[in-house]
């Protein structure tokens, strides 16, 4: 026995000595050490030997089984260093070597131009309003001085949810909401998607943005309206726009007018953006209709005021000389990465 031991000994150590991997250093382990090893059976026979042999050959067997197990572990911290070293030459990592930067998103065209809007306002003393989406026909049509009858609701047919709710077709009935919960004086931009029933072409969508604008105050006059819209013309097309005010009709505005802005092309010369008239039109508005500021709870008789709406896509596409509304929306990378 004990020259079986001194070979299971010397056996092993030889092949410990070269195994290259932990997988093969793990196979030696249990062909020597595990219950069905090679030295687990010689110690099944220690049973053979006499009372002077067993506590020599244990002694022995203990000696043989220390060592292959030091010889292991000594082997196993080796082989892991060298896996390591492998390792990190494999994953190194040349600092010289230029960086691949990471593709960064950025504001969308109408997001760049509603923010330059939203400063414009603010540094004119204007707040931020909003309001649902998703609105009572009362607020969209009737506080506007927009009765069930009125023409001027074939023009917005939309999106109905209930006989008595829709998707707002203006940004409008933030002016009523403000009024009911804001005591003048009032100075507001409410920006928002609204929803019509447009057949989708190059200037018309179902779903786009408007600006609302709403000052009401004691002594509010048409002068203030120009002098706003102006300054706000000037700030987002430069130093020398001009502005033009034309007669028109809205039922929540008394007077009522059309602004258009000198065009920023040709300088108001004529040319293919303006259609040969020096002039583009941005915007409606007008003194807020009486009828309006009583439904919001306001005296008519003591306070006054003038409101606007703002079409945010057109602003964009004379912005950037977009000529199809369509893209804003149809998400096609080669034209957004151009902002």
């Amino acid at each position: 026995m004990k020259q079986q031991l001194e070979n299971i000994k010397a056996e092993a150590a030889a092949k410990i000595a070269e195994v290259q991997s932990r997988a093969e250093l793990d196979a030696l382990k249990i062909k020597y050490l595990g219950k069905k090893g090679e030295l687990t059976a010689i110690l099944k026979q220690m049973g053979k030997l006499t009372a002077e042999e067993r506590p020599v050959m244990g002694q022995l067997a203990n000696e043989v089984r220390s060592y292959i197990e030091n010889f292991i572990s000594e082997t196993g911290e080796k082989i892991k260093a060298v896996e390591t070293e492998k390792r990190l030459e494999a994953e190194a990592i040349d600092v010289t070597v230029p960086g691949k930067s990471n593709a960064l998103g950025h504001k969308h065209p109408l997001s760049i131009v509603l923010d330059e809007v939203k400063d414009i306002f603010f540094g004119m003393g204007f707040n931020i309003a909003s309001g649902p989406e998703v609105e009572w026909d009362y607020y969209n049509f009737e506080a506007l001085n927009i009765p069930e009858d009125h023409p001027a609701r074939d023009t917005q047919d939309t999106f109905y949810i209930t006989e008595k709710m829709l998707l707002r077709t203006q940004t409008s009935p933030v002016q009523i909401r403000v009024m009911e919960n804001q005591a003048p004086p009032i100075r507001v931009i409410a920006p928002g998607r609204v929803y019509r029933s447009d057949a989708v072409d190059a200037t018309h969508s179902p779903i786009f943005h408007q600006i609302e604008g709403l000052v009401v105050d004691k002594g509010i006059t048409m002068g203030d309206l120009k002098g706003c819209l102006e300054a706000f013309a000037k700030s987002l097309y430069g130093e020398d726009t001009k502005i033009r005010l034309r007669p028109h009709h809205f039922p929540f505005t008394e007077p009522s007018c059309e602004i258009d802005v000198s065009c920023f092309r040709c300088g108001g010369k004529g040319c293919p953006m303006c259609k040969g008239e020096g002039w583009i039109e941005i915007l409606g508005g007008g003194m807020v209709h009486p009828k309006v500021l009583k439904t919001g709870g306001i005296d008519p008789e003591v306070y006054s005021g003038f409101a606007f709406g703002i079409g945010l896509e057109r602003l964009v596409m004379f912005r950037f000389n977009v000529d199809d509304i369509r893209l804003y929306y149809d998400n096609d990378i080669r034209f957004l990465n151009q902002f």
